[in-house]
């Protein structure tokens, strides 16, 4: 998710790194704590804070900041990556309501807020890799 160098990035309009690193913060408080959101959950590490990490790392450059994850682990291959993990519609719905919730609580202009969401939602559908 990238705009051009005349238009601030969204993780610019979002406040930059601790922004993002709130988000991410408030995103996985709500995975490890809301009953809703168990079958994402238990896709998950007990300890979550690699996890936090690579995901901050992750939406930095996807956001349009810094791009840490690929200067750590290369390309994201999302797709890839998640393959090993059953991913239905239930799961990314799970994934989705902790992420709504993340960001109606992250102070951000309601366009910016609007825009991730619509990106956050096509990415966590084509994230999908079993029916249902």
């Amino acid at each position: 998710m990238t705009t051009s160098d005349a238009t601030p990035t969204p993780y610019e309009q979002m406040g930059g790194e601790p922004a993002v690193r709130a988000l991410v913060e408030r995103f996985y408080d709500r995975m490890d704590s809301l009953p809703e959101a168990w079958e994402i959950r238990k896709l998950h590490p007990e300890d979550l804070r690699t996890s936090r990490e690579k995901l901050f790392k992750f939406l930095s450059g996807w956001l349009g900041g810094p791009p840490l994850y690929i200067e750590e682990y290369g390309h994201p291959m999302l797709r890839r990556r998640h393959m090993p993990f059953p991913i239905d519609t239930r799961a990314r719905d799970e994934w989705m309501l902790c992420m709504n919730q993340a960001l109606d609580e992250q102070p951000m202009p309601t366009d910016v807020r609007e825009g991730v969401r619509q990106a956050f939602a096509g990415l966590a559908d084509h994230m999908r890799n079993q029916p249902g």
